[in-house]
């Protein structure tokens, strides 16, 4: 990003997710209105059609996501934005992408679960649902925000990721970062921007699934002059449907790959005190109160330090196992039942202690809370 000028406004979450997605480029928006996630919709049925793009609200979440695979196939830079029970309907599409390499992004504004749950409370419990939400052994790319200036921030870059890696990228916020208003730094000149790679063949030698050297094949616009086929069968490098063994693996372990080569670069967080007897892990939220938390109780003598993860999926094993291997215990404190704690223990492989604290009950986790749990552990 340019930062020569920058200006600061006070912005909601979703209206900062909203103005990332058009400061990367973003130009279609097709969705259906769900608390706590309508304020991205709002926003970008008034925007998108100021500079030229194209807002639709669609009769259901599915179609919803269809609509914004179909614009991104034609080239258009799209996304859409939901919560729970939405981000639950999308699940087939999102495979669907996954499987096609269509890049788009999803906005998941977390609120509780299951069914209707609670339409205006938080809860981080659809962390798990991002990862593996829709059937079959598929990659995927979460961005966890944890305040309003990373709603605008993650959001821009997931578009960035997407065209990068040709995926569909998932945004997960709560209904807490997402309903918040905050003051955002916004750069006054064009950011940096990353289109999908382009063939550089003639039509008829191109092979819009095979493997160029990076796993990421070439995409070009429907329309372009390129013409292939698109299924969500398993497909040969033509794009047509295989049952051949070596050719099914040949692309679901492409898939897998270039993803895997993402993670490399995915190690994005923030740490205070590193190195503490206690360290703290958490995300969104979370890991607001987690942070007053950790200065109060190291006023009050205890080590404690904090790790905030910005990425969830692929889970970010090299930044973990170095916070691992510097300090006694883990502390995860989440809300839900245990969804990140059980990658931390996956990572862990016996070297620290690794405890919880969750809460489920739609209310936010608060640094008292937080302060009481330390104390705890420390007496």
């Amino acid at each position: 990003m340019r930062r020569a000028s920058m200006k600061a406004v006070l912005l909601q979450g979703n209206e900062a997710c909203a103005k990332g997605a058009l400061a990367a480029g973003c130009r279609f928006y097709a969705g259906y209105p769900i608390t706590p996630s309508s304020e991205i919709m709002e926003f970008m049925a008034r925007e998108v059609p100021r500079l030229g793009g194209v807002f639709i609200q669609m009769e259901d979440e599915s179609a919803s996501l269809g609509a914004v695979i179909g614009a991104s196939l034609a080239g258009v830079k799209s996304m859409t934005a939901t919560s729970g029970p939405g981000f639950s309907v999308m699940q087939e599409h999102i495979g669907f992408a996954c499987m096609t390499e269509v890049p788009c992004v999803i906005v998941d504004v977390m609120r509780g679960g299951p069914s209707t749950g609670l339409a205006t409370q938080p809860s981080q419990a659809d962390v798990m649902q991002a990862r593996w939400g829709t059937h079959g052994d598929h990659p995927i790319i979460v961005l966890a925000p944890s305040s309003v200036q990373e709603c605008f921030e993650l959001t821009a870059k997931a578009f960035n990721l997407a065209e990068r890696y040709r995926t569909p990228v998932i945004v997960i916020t709560d209904a807490i970062v997402g309903q918040m208003r905050e003051e955002v730094t916004l750069p006054e000149a064009d950011m940096e921007i990353e289109v999908r790679p382009q063939p550089t063949v003639p039509p008829e030698e191109f092979l819009p699934y095979g493997d160029p050297g990076n796993c990421v094949p070439a995409m070009p616009a429907f329309g372009d002059g390129y013409r292939y086929h698109v299924t969500g069968l398993y497909h040969d490098v033509h794009g047509f449907p295989t049952t051949q063994s070596g050719e099914i693996d040949f692309l679901i372990r492409r898939l897998f790959s270039k993803i895997c080569q993402a993670s490399q670069h995915l190690q994005w967080f923030d740490s205070w005190y590193e190195h503490s007897e206690t360290m703290v892990i958490a995300y969104g939220c979370v890991a607001r109160s987690a942070l007053r938390a950790v200065r109060e109780v190291r006023e009050k003598g205890l080590d404690v330090g904090l790790t905030k993860l910005k990425v969830l999926w692929p889970f970010m094993d090299a930044t973990i196992s170095g916070v691992l291997d510097n300090c006694r215990r883990v502390l995860v404190p989440e809300m839900n039942f245990g969804q990140i704690s059980r990658e931390v223990e996956r990572v862990n492989q016996g070297r620290c202690e690794i405890l919880t604290l969750n809460k489920v009950d739609g209310t936010a986790l608060t640094p008292p809370e937080i302060v009481r749990k330390l104390e705890e552990i420390h007496s």
